[in-house]
């Protein structure tokens, strides 16, 4: 299954179905194949990016978003907390996604991770989010979780998620550029707080 996602900078994911699923797609190069399924987690631009939706979007093409977002995207499902919908082989089920210490993104804002079951496994993508009590009930064979702490987890805390979780595969998002406050440091400082609870992967950017 890991060898089914990449990872597009950022909080951007692709997963190689079918269905052919985007995350958050955000400064990416115009694609010949084009999505089945586009997913936004909040309404932020570095996440709800119209521009990089409309590089993706065929008129068959499922975006699904929270509340937010689909007020800016035409078109858009929306999807509630503990929804979930099923796109051909996919399960899509929409997990809560909030910082609670951080005005960045408030519970009130309806923010969303999501679980993708795919292919006999469960990829949990966390958003943007600190550690919630939400997350308590999730055993994901994948967690691809943020480590800039910019409203969300940082190094530290996201290496604890995956100690409670006991994913096969962990996976950092939301470094790379120095917008992020995260580097490729961070990303193997959170590979070595993991240490053998989990394979952590930490993807080249493709484009």
């Amino acid at each position: 299954m890991i060898d089914q996602i990449q990872w597009l900078g950022h909080g951007s994911f692709i997963i190689q179905g079918p269905p052919l699923i985007y995350i958050n797609p955000w400064r990416i190069t115009r694609s010949d194949l084009h999505a089945d399924v586009i997913l936004v987690s909040h309404d932020h631009y570095d996440h709800c990016s119209l521009a990089d939706i409309g590089k993706l979007r065929a008129p068959r093409t499922l975006v699904i978003g929270n509340e937010r977002a689909a007020r800016e995207i035409e078109d858009c499902m929306v999807l509630r907390a503990w929804q979930s919908v099923s796109v051909g082989r996919a399960c899509i089920k929409a997990i809560p996604a909030y910082s609670p210490d951080d005005w960045r993104h408030p519970a009130s804002d309806g923010g969303l991770g999501f679980v993708i079951s795919l292919n006999l496994y469960d990829i949990y993508y966390a958003g943007d989010t600190q550690v919630i009590p939400e997350m308590a009930a999730l055993r994901p064979d994948v967690a691809i979780l943020p480590i800039d702490g910019r409203g969300t987890m940082n190094v530290e805390e996201a290496a604890q998620v995956v100690r409670r979780m006991h994913p096969r595969w962990a996976l950092p998002s939301n470094w790379g550029t120095t917008a992020e406050g995260a580097s490729r440091i961070d990303a193997l400082a959170f590979k070595r707080q993991v240490g053998s609870d989990s394979e952590v992967i930490i993807m080249q950017q493709t484009t």
